[in-house]
């Protein structure tokens, strides 16, 4: 069975920093491209950023650019999340997901994970 699981969120004060991190049993994605999302309360869901099944190459939303970096590690199947700065607006579920394509749509995306919440209070 495939699945993605999603750890470190949580709640933080504006200007704080979290590192969200998501691992891959089932199989493994070192060919695939990964990607984080977030959906905020009432929102739909939208692109944080995605990185190349190589780790060369890396995309990120206009809103996140320069505060947010994307990782991975193919040997511990892992892909992480760096948030510095965070703002009140970056308040969401975060979901990471896998997929061949691996662009900054969502139906680029074959699995997903179950989500985790960050909260940023101001």
């Amino acid at each position: 069975q495939v699945q993605l699981v999603e750890s470190g969120g949580g709640l933080v004060q504006a200007g704080a920093s979290l590192r969200l991190s998501c691992t891959a049993s089932g199989r493994t994605f070192s060919t695939y491209g990964k990607a984080w999302f977030r959906q905020a309360p009432g929102k739909e869901r939208e692109f944080v950023a995605a990185i190349s099944s190589s780790g060369a190459r890396t995309y990120y939303a206009d809103s996140v650019k320069g505060r947010f970096t994307i990782s991975r590690d193919n040997g511990k199947n892992t892909v992480d999340l760096q948030m510095n700065t965070l703002k009140p607006e970056d308040t969401a579920v975060y979901y990471c997901a896998a997929g061949r394509a691996g662009g900054a749509k969502d139906y680029e995306y074959d699995y997903w994970g179950q989500g985790t919440q960050v909260t940023v209070s101001s």
